[in-house]
C-alpha cells in the first residue's frame, strides 16, 4: 500500500491543478483518502480519538488550502471529524455501561466476599501474633492460611491483570478505528448513491403537463428529471443555455436522448418565459449554514424572476454539499473566476488589451465569475438525499452532520 503522505501529496496536486471536477467526485475521493489516513494511523493506549482527530485535521487543512473554492472537500473533512467524535462517545458509553453491569454482578456476590473478608481477618490476626517472635520463615507461616501466606498467586494474578488490561486497550484501539472506518464507508456509499436517493423524490414533486425551468447543466437535475420521465410523467423542460460555457446545450441533448420535451432559451429570456413556468429546479455548488446557496452564475437572476412571478424555486443537492459555514466566514471563498477566453477571443480584441497605452494597463477588462449567491429567502425547498427541507431547517441538518469544534479546520498548536 502506498505511503499516506504520498497519497496526500498526489491528491493535493490534483486539487491545485483542478483535475477533479464536480463536488461529488471531490467529496468521494476526499473521504477515500481520509479513510486511508485513519486505517494507517497508529493509535496509543490513551487519547486515541485525539490522535485520530489531529491526523485527519492535519491532512484536511492541506486539502482545503489546495482548493478553497471546492467546499465539498472541507465538508467531508468536517464530517469525518464529527464521525470520530461520535464513535469515541459511543465507545466510551459502551465501556461505562459495561462497568455498570459488572458492578451489578458484584452485588450478587456479597456472600462470597464475606467469606474472603473473614479469611483475611484470620490472616491478619496470625500475622500480628507472629510479630512478637523472631522473623523466621517458620514463624511467618505459622497460623497463616496458605492462600494468605503465599504471595506468588497474587503476583501472577497481577501480571495476568496487566496483560488483560493491555489486551483490552488494544481491542479498544482496534474497535475505535474499525468503527470509524465503517462509518466512513457508509459516508462514501451515501455520496455514491445521492443521485438515486434524490431522484426517488421526483415523482412527488413533478406533476403531469408541468413546465420546468433550469439553467446550465447539473447531473443531479438531469437524474431528477429523467426519474420523473421514467414514471410516465409528461412535462416540458425549459433550459437556459448558461452562457458563456453553454452547458445548457449539453443538458438539452441529454434530455432529448431520454425522450423529454426540451426547449432551449437564452439566459436573457428567462424573465420573459418565467410566467409560463410551474417550477424552477436547479443544482447547487454548496448550501451554506444560513440556507443560502452558492450556484452556477446566472441562477440568482432566475431566482429573482421566480420570486417576482411566485414560481417555486427548488434546489436539488446531495448532503455532502451542506456547508456548516456562513457566507461571511473568512474561510469561505464564494467565487472563482474562469478564463476570459470563454467570453472573448483574444485575437479579435488584442488591440484593446495593449499594455503599452494608458500607463501600462489595458482599457478592456474581462470578468468571468463562476458562481452566484442566492439568499435563502429566494429558495422554496431543498431536495437532498435525506428528503425535502425548507431553508429554515438547514441548521438542524448541519447540527446532525457536524461538530461546532470542527467548523474551522486547523491543527492544534504544539506550543
Amino acid at each position: 500500500m502506498p505511503d499516506v503522505q504520498t497519497l496526500v501529496n498526489d491528491f493535493v496536486l490534483k486539487l491545485k491543478r483542478r483535475k477533479i471536477e464536480g463536488s461529488q467526485a471531490s467529496a468521494k475521493q476526499t473521504a477515500e483518502l481520509l479513510r486511508s489516513v485513519v486505517s494507517q494511523q497508529r493509535l496509543p493506549y490513551i487519547n486515541q480519538a485525539t490522535v485520530l482527530l489531529d491526523a485527519v485535521r492535519a491532512v484536511g487543512e492541506q486539502l482545503i488550502a489546495a482548493n478553497p473554492v471546492e467546499l465539498a472537500v472541507g465538508n467531508i473533512v468536517r464530517r469525518i471529524l464529527h464521525i470520530i467524535r461520535e464513535e469515541d462517545l459511543t465507545s466510551t458509553a459502551s465501556a461505562m455501561e459495561g462497568l455498570s453491569l459488572s458492578a451489578n454482578s458484584d452485588d450478587d456476590d456479597n456472600y462470597e466476599r464475606e467469606d474472603h473478608q473473614a479469611l483475611s481477618a484470620a490472616a491478619v490476626a496470625a500475622a500480628a501474633r507472629s510479630t512478637l517472635r523472631a522473623p523466621s520463615l517458620q514463624t511467618l507461616l505459622e497460623g497463616i492460611p496458605e492462600s494468605a501466606s503465599a504471595p506468588h498467586p497474587s503476583s501472577s494474578g497481577g501480571d495476568s491483570e496487566g496483560k488483560s488490561k493491555s489486551a483490552e486497550r488494544s481491542s479498544r484501539s482496534k474497535k475505535l478505528k474499525h468503527d470509524v472506518i465503517e462509518a466512513i464507508n457508509e459516508l462514501i456509499q451515501d455520496i455514491e448513491t445521492c443521485h438515486e436517493q434524490i431522484s426517488e423524490q421526483a415523482v412527488g414533486l413533478i406533476h403531469q403537463n408541468e413546465v420546468i425551468l433550469t439553467l446550465g447543466r447539473s447531473r443531479t437535475v438531469k437524474e431528477f428529471l429523467c426519474a420523473a420521465n421514467e414514471k410516465k410523467r409528461s412535462f416540458r423542460v425549459f433550459i437556459a443555455e448558461g452562457a458563456p460555457r453553454y452547458l445548457g446545450h449539453v443538458l438539452a441533448k441529454e434530455l432529448v436522448a431520454k425522450g423529454l420535451q426540451t426547449t432551449v432559451i437564452t439566459d436573457s429570456a428567462v424573465f420573459a418565459m418565467i410566467s409560463r413556468v410551474n417550477m424552477v429546479i436547479v443544482g447547487a455548488h454548496a448550501i451554506m449554514a444560513n440556507g443560502g446557496v452558492i450556484a452556477p452564475v446566472g441562477i440568482n437572476m432566475v431566482a429573482l424572476a421566480a420570486q417576482r412571478h411566485a414560481v417555486p424555486f427548488v434546489v436539488v443537492a446531495g448532503s455532502h454539499k451542506l456547508c456548516p459555514l456562513y457566507p461571511h466566514n473568512p474561510e469561505v471563498l464564494l467565487n472563482d473566476f474562469k478564463s476570459p477566453s470563454d467570453l472573448l477571443d483574444f485575437g479579435e480584441f488584442s488591440d484593446c488589451m495593449d499594455f503599452s497605452t494608458s500607463g501600462g494597463s489595458p482599457r478592456l477588462h474581462v470578468v468571468n465569475p463562476a458562481f452566484d449567491f442566492i439568499p435563502s429567502k429566494l429558495v422554496s425547498l431543498f431536495i437532498t438525499d435525506t428528503g425535502g427541507h425548507s431553508p429554515s431547517y438547514i441548521y438542524r441538518l448541519i447540527a446532525d452532520y457536524y461538530s461546532a469544534d470542527d467548523f474551522v479546520v486547523r491543527r492544534r498548536s504544539t506550543s
